[in-house]
């Protein structure tokens, strides 16, 4: 079983120490079992508009969350203080809440057997020694290129660059202890293009763990300023149905709402379109997705989840069928299952077809005539239902070749009836998110106009 901290830095010191004077002013309280987790995170972000500096921000978060358990009765209590004192009274409160909260037969820690005992690699800690002026020159450098494709990049909602560096601490009364730090970068821009009275924005970003693997800063903004270059002319359609695109960072959205519907809340509170859908063919037979939690560098990559449960890799959907359910230990007891190691949620999950996969022009060929979604509005999904309507942009595709831009358009349709519709799934992995798949093709949906 763990006991100590993965990264030896001052930073995981520190929250060691607090994590263990928590566990013992827990034991020290009488609580039955109990959980901390401390965390650090700094940063820095700039955002730079029409080449001069709008926002400059640091950041220094601390925390400490502290869970306990008299029995089946709980309390937490969290606290921004590391101070000894500040702890152990922030225990203190926790048990304080336990005595006299109702009883809850499915509380409780993980069961033991579930714990990580080893705690991989995953290289995840990669800080970016990066001053204020570096960053502002980072992000300068990202808005000029773009603002310099055309002189129709009228104006800009500006370019950003931050840092991020995040050490985390989690320990319980079953003898586990362990953490690890990790860093996320990110380098973005969004232009406005204009001709005639007509306006249109869009924006690209890169994301990495590793600085050294970010897209260079004139590559995001240059890529910015074609994106909105090309939907200038944007057209409304009437109201139709046909095929639709998503392109890869709109395609991860379909299956985040997948996620949802099969996470262990959704499922024992009965508010899922996909209720009790383990063993059914929720996918046609060539979609494959897997968990690989384990992935060097990944950005949701983990050794263990938020209750110390070690992760593993694992084949969520196969050929099209629903193998099961993402779970922490009180939504798998609820429904009489075991966790998956997904309290906090899902870590790399790879959507993939069987065999051959399609490049963009294979997809936009087989499409024939339809819509490419390249942006997604509004927050119109039903969880329960599953009915999905959004507002929409992108570009109609005539005789497998995009024709023009469309915009103030809805989608709309039932995600049951979606999934069971797609009819590809591309080659063209977007991997900056923990979902990572290509551009989906659906067969039809109804797409609202005028």
């Amino acid at each position: 079983m763990p006991q100590a901290v993965a990264a030896a830095d001052s930073s995981s010191s520190l929250l060691q120490n607090v994590a263990g004077i928590a566990l013992e002013e827990a034991r020290r309280q009488g609580a039955s079992q109990y959980e901390v987790d401390a965390s650090l995170s700094q940063g820095l972000g700039t955002t730079v508009r029409l080449g001069e500096v709008d926002t400059i921000e640091y950041q220094r978060d601390r925390g400490l969350a502290v869970t306990v358990y008299f029995g089946k009765r709980k309390g937490s209590a969290s606290t921004a203080d590391l101070g000894r004192e500040a702890v152990r009274a922030t225990v203190e409160k926790a048990c304080a809440i336990a005595r006299y909260t109702a009883e809850d037969p499915y509380a409780g820690l993980v069961e033991p057997q579930y714990l990580a005992r080893e705690i991989p690699d995953l290289d995840l800690d990669h800080p970016w020694d990066l001053a204020a002026e570096a960053a502002i020159e980072i992000a300068r450098r990202c808005e000029q290129a773009g603002r310099a494709l055309d002189p129709r990049i009228a104006n800009s909602e500006g370019a950003s660059v931050s840092t991020q560096r995040h050490t985390g601490v989690y320990g319980n009364s079953l003898g586990f202890l362990a953490g690890f730090s990790g860093t996320s970068h990110s380098v973005s821009c969004s232009l406005i293009a204009q001709e005639a009275d007509q306006m249109q924005r869009d924006y690209w970003f890169t994301t990495a763990r590793d600085p050294a693997d970010l897209e260079g800063a004139e590559s995001v903004g240059a890529a910015a300023g074609k994106r909105a270059l090309a939907r200038l002319g944007a057209r409304k359609l009437s109201t139709r149905k046909a095929p639709v695109l998503f392109a890869p960072d709109m395609a991860r959205g379909l299956f985040r709402h997948f996620i949802g519907a099969i996470r262990g809340p959704s499922q024992y509170r009965k508010a899922s379109f996909l209720l009790n859908a383990a063993g059914e063919q929720v996918f046609p037979a060539f979609v494959q997705m897997h968990e690989r939690p384990h992935i060097l560098k990944g950005l949701a990559s983990a050794a263990f989840d938020d209750e110390g449960a070690a992760t593993r890799d694992r084949e969520l959907v196969e050929n099209g069928v629903l193998q099961g359910y993402v779970l922490g230990s009180y939504s798998a007891r609820r429904l009489g299952l075991e966790t998956t190691g997904n309290a906090g949620g899902i870590h790399n999950l790879i959507v993939e077809a069987a065999g051959e996969s399609p490049g963009y022009d294979a997809l936009l060929n087989r499409v024939g005539s339809g819509l490419l979604v390249t942006e997604l509005m509004g927050q119109g999904v039903n969880g329960v239902t599953g009915d999905y309507s959004r507002g929409a942009s992108g570009f109609w595709i005539e005789g497998g070749s995009i024709a023009y831009p469309v915009h103030e358009i809805t989608i709309a349709g039932n995600l049951r009836d979606i999934y069971r519709n797609i009819v590809a799934v591309g080659s063209d992995v977007d991997p900056r998110g923990s979902i990572r798949c290509g551009s989906v093709l659906i067969g039809e949906m109804t797409i609202a106009g005028d």
